[in-house]
C-alpha cells in the first residue's frame, strides 16, 4: 500500500522549508530539532563558518554516520543469516540423534525379547545391526511358514 506524502513545514536555521516525505510531524519534529541543534553545535564548535557551510560539513556527518549504521546493519544480517543456519544445523543434529535413541531403545527392546537384556550396545551401528539380525530373522521365519 502506498503511503501518502505529507506537507511538513519546518524551520531550519532561521529559513523556512516546507518538506515533502511520508512521515508524521512528530518524527519530522524530531528531524528539524536535530538539525538545528547539530547545526549550532557546529557553528559554535568553528564560529567563523556561515550557515551555508556548517549545512555542508552536517551533511557529511549524516551521510557518515548513515554509511557506518549501514555496514553494522549488513553485518548483523549477515550474523542473523549464520545464526538461522546454525540453528537449522542444530534441529538436524537433534532429529538425528532421536533418531538414534529410537533405533536404540528399539534393539533394546529385540534384546530384552531375545533373553539378551544383558548385553550392552555400544553405538547406533551395533543398534542398527541388531535390528537387521532381527528383521531378517523375521522374513526367514515368515518363508520357513510358507
Amino acid at each position: 500500500m502506498v503511503q501518502e506524502k505529507k506537507r511538513y513545514k519546518a524551520v531550519i536555521a532561521g529559513q523556512n522549508y516546507t518538506i515533502i516525505g511520508q512521515e508524521g510531524k512528530r518524527h519530522m519534529d524530531l528531524v528539524t530539532k536535530l538539525v538545528n541543534d547539530q547545526l549550532n553545535e557546529i557553528k559554535q564548535m568553528s564560529p567563523q563558518i556561515d550557515t551555508e557551510q556548517a549545512s555542508v560539513l552536517l551533511a557529511i556527518n549524516a551521510m557518515s554516520d548513515q554509511l557506518k549504521k549501514q555496514e553494522k546493519l549488513l553485518k548483523l544480517e549477515k550474523q542473523v543469516a549464520e545464526l538461522k543456519q546454525s540453528a537449522i544445523r542444530v534441529v538436524e543434529l537433534e532429529n538425528r540423534v532421536k533418531r538414534i535413541e529410537a533405533i536404540e531403545a528399539e534393539a533394546r527392546e529385540v534384546l530384552d525379547k531375545n533373553g539378551q537384556g544383558e548385553v550392552e550396545i555400544q553405538n547406533h551401528v551395533e543398534a542398527q545391526q541388531i535390528l537387521n539380525e532381527n528383521r531378517k530373522r523375521q522374513i526367514q521365519q515368515k518363508t520357513a511358514h510358507e
